[in-house]
């Protein structure tokens, strides 16, 4: 008998717990609801969930408080923000805490179980996107730096980036061979998730695949409905 898929459910509206995880076990799901930050951590140390949704706004510790001890503990773990913080502000923060993506409250429950499912059917995502001091980046014959806004190829050819090409090339670097949901990307460079937003960018991702198409080693992977991934064969 195949082993149901755990998951960790972290809400403190009763109401709304209720609806979710009697929905999430009609769908096959193995549901451990708790109802604040203390329990959802006391939990996670006796069960191993294979995602956890995590609500923000909640008393005692909150879900970005929550996610960074348990980032400490599980570096692998999807998280899934419920949330009604819609500031772009706040959902870098989520992000930065640990989160690989967000649904904003009111949701519908379509909207989560194809969230849900996108983040468990992939190899496990970055957690949250790194960020360093370094801004020249090494691939395959190119060399990118993230302060000159160039790409330069072994031959000497040098092609000019946008600051937004260059950013987000940036952010693909650092976290090259992980995949980033698109949410991540689009808070992380374009500061907002819009749906105009989301077109551009996958403009920007064409744009930057034909400045590195003279490179077979280097892939730019489009995780369909996830997100994407920089991918290196050397």
């Amino acid at each position: 008998m195949k082993q149901k898929t755990k998951i960790l459910f972290v809400e403190d509206e009763m109401a709304l717990a209720m609806l979710v995880k009697d929905n999430l076990e009609q769908n096959g799901y193995e549901v451990r609801h708790c109802e604040n930050g203390e329990m959802a951590l006391k939990s996670f140390g006796d069960w191993t969930p294979d995602l956890i949704l995590l609500d923000v706004m909640m008393p005692k510790i909150n879900g970005f408080e929550v996610a960074k001890v348990i980032r400490n503990k599980d570096r692998e773990v999807p998280i899934l923000f419920l949330t009604a913080k819609i500031k772009a502000s706040d959902v870098v923060q989520g992000f930065k805490s640990g989160g690989n993506d967000y649904l904003r409250k009111p949701f519908a429950m379509d909207e989560l179980l194809i969230r849900m499912q996108a983040l468990l059917s992939i190899d496990r995502l970055v957690d949250a996107p790194e960020s360093d001091t370094k801004h020249v980046f090494e691939l395959g014959k190119y060399q990118f730096d993230s302060k000159r806004l160039t790409i330069q190829q072994n031959n000497g050819e040098i092609k000019k980036l946008t600051l937004r090409e260059a950013e987000l090339l940036k952010l693909l670097c650092q976290n090259k061979n992980k995949i980033l949901t698109k949410t991540s990307i689009l808070m992380h460079v374009w500061g907002d998730d819009s749906f105009f937003n989301s077109r551009s960018m996958d403009v920007f991702i064409s744009r930057l695949r034909k400045y590195l198409k003279d490179d077979p080693s280097i892939h730019l992977i489009n995780k369909r409905g996830v997100g994407y991934k920089l991918v290196t064969d050397a």
